[in-house]
């Protein structure tokens, strides 16, 4: 057959691959055999997206696929459903090594050679993910990525991902499926989720985990996910990164799917599945490929909300909880929404001599006084909420705290406070032990800071500074 005819035809960028037969149905070397003129010029001349990986410019027929792009699986078992088990495959992918979307038609292709099998290969490239190539995937694929959808949309976060997690280790017959979200700047990783059907005796996330974790991206080597499903996949694999495949090893392992979370090229973590049924392979990754960018979309949009509600109520200077939080707070103990306590005491720090520091030395050396004081607060206090009211006012809320212990220690910091070299405070608490309303704790603690500072000026009228 004349291959190069035949994909001169197409106007779409198209190739012809070869792939070696063996009689235990291992596969051998995958080939370009063909290129038309628009797969040798993304050879060739290859856009932005993909110059820094390509291997060698120089289209030559009959190289090694490896010649031009790095080995991946996925591309590898794909080729070898197509050519010997006659299955033509459609995927719309963003592989990690290039900065678009691909749409990806392999047509299983005659042979005249039993030990070789035949594909054609045509893709089609989209800047940005375009929902209508999306749509087009499998009767079942559909029905599994809009059952994810509509989970996505009704529950809590929690929840909702254990729920989505048991459906996928369903849908792969997998004896263990995981949600991870991985924290790259931070080096943590933390298990969100996890569905366990055949009891598996893979090991869980200790502290060393994440030494794992940051070597899968290397290990996906710029493919969309990971999939071992034969010995010779595990062999790959153990070339790749030996640590991780002995621990898999170890584990009893013997096949595993692995995808990773992105959003906006962010990584957020990853979902894999462990010994799950080979002959879905297909069908598990078509599915995944489409849930995780859903999927990947709902946690990057958690996670801006838990941020948002950090810094909502975060002091940014601090560190410490701010005004907004209080409220928050009080409001929900005066409205009944939060259960207020029969033992508990409100207490108020005023931080004395911020505005000197502030008139002298600059407001960064404010600043500065202001990081200590929160934090000589925390040392005192580590068992209260510690809220910033005003510029250099702090309230504490203490719940169920012996009030004997919370007097002993505004004692120490009233007693630290006569030291010019300290963090000085004035100081007032309220110590409620009937459940008592707490407007009238707030108050009252507040008049009591008030009544230690002027003492605190009376004694030292040397320090008072307007």
């Amino acid at each position: 057959m004349d291959y190069q005819a035949f994909v001169d035809g197409f106007e779409l960028t198209t190739c012809i691959i070869s792939i070696e037969k063996f009689s235990d149905g291992s596969y051998g070397n995958i080939r370009i055999v063909a290129g038309n003129k628009a797969y040798i010029d993304s050879i060739e001349n290859p856009y932005n997206g993909a110059a820094s990986h390509m291997l060698n410019n120089k289209f030559i027929p009959g190289s090694p696929y490896e010649r031009y792009i790095p080995k991946d699986l996925n591309f590898e078992q794909t080729c070898r459903r197509c050519a010997f088990e006659k299955r033509p495959v459609h995927t719309y992918l963003k592989p990690d090594r290039f900065d678009c979307w691909i749409n990806q038609y392999i047509m299983p292709v005659a042979s005249d050679d039993p030990n070789i099998g035949y594909c054609s290969y045509t893709l089609d490239v989209t800047m940005e993910a375009d929902p209508r190539i999306m749509k087009g995937v499998s009767a079942s694929a559909a029905s599994s990525v809009l059952e994810t959808c509509i989970r996505l949309r009704s529950g809590d976060f929690e929840s909702t991902m254990n729920d989505i997690v048991a459906d996928i280790c369903e849908l792969c017959d997998a004896s263990r499926c995981s949600l991870l979200l991985t924290d790259m700047h931070e080096g943590t990783c933390t298990l969100v989720a996890q569905s366990d059907r055949k009891g598996i005796t893979e090991t869980g996330i200790g502290e060393d985990f994440f030494d794992i974790v940051k070597t899968w991206e290397d290990t996906i080597a710029g493919s969309n996910c990971l999939i071992i499903q034969s010995p010779q996949d595990m062999g790959i694999l153990k070339m790749r990164n030996p640590v991780w495949q002995r621990s898999l090893e170890e584990s009893g392992v013997d096949t595993l799917v692995l995808f990773p979370l992105r959003h906006n090229n962010d990584l957020l973590g990853y979902i894999w599945a462990v010994n799950f049924d080979p002959s879905k392979a297909q069908t598990i990754k078509e599915t995944l490929e489409l849930t995780t960018y859903f999927l990947a979309s709902e946690i990057a949009n958690h996670q801006l909300i838990k941020r948002m509600a950090v810094l909502s109520s975060i002091d940014l200077l601090t560190g410490i909880y701010n005004r907004n939080a209080m409220n928050t707070r009080v409001d929900s103990y005066i409205a009944g929404t939060l259960p207020l306590p029969q033992r508990y005491a409100v207490i108020f720090a005023d931080l004395n001599g911020l505005k000197a520091v502030n008139d002298i030395d600059g407001h960064v050396a404010g600043d500065n006084l202001l990081k200590g004081a929160a934090q000589k607060l925390r040392e005192v206090f580590p068992d209260c909420d510690i809220y910033r009211a005003g510029g250099d006012e702090f309230m504490l809320i203490a719940e169920d705290v012996l009030e004997s212990s919370l007097n002993e220690r505004v004692e120490r910091l009233r007693k630290d406070s006569e030291d010019e070299k300290n963090i000085s405070f004035a100081v007032g608490i309220f110590y409620e032990g009937s459940g008592g309303d707490i407007r009238t704790a707030m108050r009252t603690a507040d008049e009591r800071m008030y009544a230690d500072k002027q003492k605190y000026y009376a004694r030292f009228p040397e320090r008072r500074r307007k």
